[in-house]
């Protein structure tokens, strides 16, 4: 399944349709921003206007594009770390919206038996929770809905395209801590990324300002879960995750595992002490567990919603 790298081609991002752009200018309006408040974002109707049109004219994605990509991983490691925490994935009001709405294969709550990492898990459930409402609210009316989400089936394929376990194997990262600790490893680092790569493309100055905070979280617990498997000696196996990584999002060895050499490697950066980031169509190579040019797959067995849906390819 993951094979050699292959030469990816760059999808071409459709601009948020009209309609997409109505219900999320209305949505950014002071008078449609819910529970994220006008004040609290900082932004008036006609400054957001001006942003998001300016995107359009462009011909790259509308800034509500990009958010809902990013709410569909949002809502993948919402579910993957409530179901991990509390043992249940996140309220049915907090997941409908536009598209089809799906359900979630698996999932169940880890039994914890290190105090520090259960409160660092509970921290971080949090605040990806506390990040699809945001976004959720950001977007108003155009918030996409939830995907069907596969936690079961989609890491035991990783796992075992990694070389963690056997082609006969199952992987359940809900069975124990170390389990835990290398699928949240998976989706840590892919998040990341995938901040840095779309904060480019959104225009409007006070979107940009709350996507940089997002990013700042993700970072944070990124560290957090790789300090933790440092600190279990885990390096061998978080490399085959970050080799495995690499084999799917096309040319080039950004990907990094939690060592260099005999040395800790918590930051994933390059010379100049920066991280790399990755394009939508990178980032979905990596959660449909497919390098090439596709739809769906992996733990979005039905693709996500929105209008960046396509991931790259040879």
């Amino acid at each position: 399944m993951f094979g050699k790298p292959f030469v990816r081609t760059l999808i071409s991002r459709s601009a948020g349709n009209r309609t997409d752009r109505r219900r999320f200018l209305k949505a950014a309006g002071a008078a449609g921003l819910g529970v994220v408040g006008a004040t609290y974002l900082g932004v008036q109707a006609t400054s957001t206007a001006s942003a998001t049109g300016e995107a359009a004219a462009e011909g790259g994605p509308s800034d509500a594009a990009v958010l809902n990509f990013a709410l569909n991983l949002e809502y993948l490691e919402a579910e993957f770390y409530s179901f991990a925490v509390h043992g249940r994935g996140l309220p049915d009001d907090i997941t409908g919206g536009v598209g089809t709405q799906g359900g979630v294969a698996g999932g169940k709550k880890v039994m914890f038996h290190d105090k520090a990492l259960h409160q660092f898990a509970k921290e971080i459930a949090s605040d990806e929770i506390a990040h699809v409402e945001f976004l959720r609210g950001a977007l108003g009316e155009a918030a996409v809905s939830r995907p069907a989400i596969d936690l079961k089936d989609s890491f035991t394929a990783a796992a075992r395209a990694a070389g963690l376990i056997s082609e006969y194997q199952q992987f359940d990262p809900f069975a124990n801590e170390k389990n835990f600790l290398l699928a949240a490893f998976l989706f840590e680092d892919v998040g990341v990324t995938a901040y840095k790569g779309a904060a480019p493309l959104i225009t409007n100055k006070t979107f940009l300002d709350a996507a940089a905070g997002i990013l700042a979280a993700e970072a944070y617990h990124a560290a957090t879960i790789r300090t933790s498997l440092f600190d279990r000696d885990l390096g061998d196996a978080a490399a085959k995750i970050s080799n495995a990584r690499d084999a799917l999002d096309g040319p080039g060895d950004d990907d990094q595992g939690i060592l260099l050499g005999n040395q800790a490697n918590i930051v994933p950066a390059d010379n100049n002490g920066i991280c790399f980031g990755r394009g939508a169509d990178r980032v979905l190579n990596v959660v449909y567990l497919n390098p090439g040019p596709v739809k769906e797959g992996g733990f979005f067995p039905k693709g996500v919603n929105g209008d960046i849906v396509a991931s790259g390819g040879a």
